[in-house]
Order: C-alpha cells, then structure tokens, then sequence
C-alpha cells in the first residue's frame, strides 16, 4: 500500500438538481502525462453538493450555515483545519479524516469527504488522498490539445469543396 499524499483541486461540481445525485470531480494536482490526468469523482447528495457550492464560491449566507458554525467554534478554540486527507475508499463511499491544527498539535477527525472539503474550502486548507485511494478509484481523464480554429476550418473547407454528388450515393 502506498500512503504518499497527493494534493488535489476541485475540477468541477455538477448538480442537476435538489432530487438527483450530484458528482464532486476532483483532480491531483500534478504534471499531466502524455496529455492524460486523473480524476476522483464522488457522488454526493444534493444538500451536501449545496454546502460544497457555497463553500466554492465563498459565498456568504444571512445566518451562520453548520458549517460556518464549526469554523467559528475552531476559530473560538484557537484551532484551524491544516488538512484534509481521503484516506479510504470502498465502493463509491471515500473516507476521510478532517486534520485540525490546535497550537503545535494536530488532531485527525473521520469525517465524510463533503463535510471536511466544505470545511478546508472555508479556510483555504489543502486537500488531499493516498497514492492508494487515486489508484484504486480514479479514472484517466484525457485532455485534448487546443486546436487551431484556423487550420480546422481551412480544412474542413477543404474537404466539403472535394465532395461530389456520388460521394452521397449508397
């Protein structure tokens, strides 16, 4: 088993809607190679995907949100979130622990992923998962290279100007 910690980010959160399931996407931050990453997609609930939302945009709500509450009590504390670290996966359930920093302490929390990720966004922590975890869950993700508007079109003209009427005949 290999436990070396690779950093991640947020690739994307997509929600379709209060009833459905929404994925939270995210990639290692890492070189890419041969033009091809990971991604680390979790499917979560819409309440969950709604506190994730928030805590990306780093919006601000009326009143104090749970999450919102439990920074505030950290803060109060004297404690901060140093990290979050997705250290299990079994199935399509991540687990993770939630690691707060109090004076020269650390304290590592189980906690679900959506819960800790929403309360490091909040306070700009890193996240983060085993070598192990990105290995047995992640799914190659293929970028393809920019092309050139220019030269696509040039040739696209290219090829519809050699069409011929038989060209369409079975």
């Amino acid at each position: 088993m290999n436990d070396k910690m690779v950093p991640l980010r947020i690739l994307t959160l997509i929600f379709t809607g209060p009833m459905n399931p929404a994925v939270l996407v995210l990639e290692p931050i890492e070189e890419m190679k041969d033009g091809c990453s990971r991604v680390l997609p979790i499917w979560i609930g819409s309440n969950e995907a709604m506190q994730l939302g928030v805590a990306i945009e780093h919006a601000k709500t009326p009143r104090p949100m749970t999450h919102d509450l439990f920074i505030d009590a950290l803060t109060n504390l004297d404690a901060c979130v140093d990290h979050v670290l997705i250290d299990d996966a079994k199935g399509s359930t991540y687990f993770a622990k939630l690691v707060l920093r109090q004076g020269g302490r650390l304290v590592p929390l189980d906690a679900r992923p959506t819960d800790a990720l929403s309360l490091a966004l909040r306070q700009d922590a890193p996240f983060m998962a085993t070598e192990d975890v990105l290995d047995r869950a992640s799914f190659p993700y293929i970028f393809n290279e920019p092309t050139n508007r220019d030269q696509e079109l040039a040739e696209f003209h290219s090829f519809v100007n050699a069409l011929s009427p038989e060209d369409f005949t079975s």
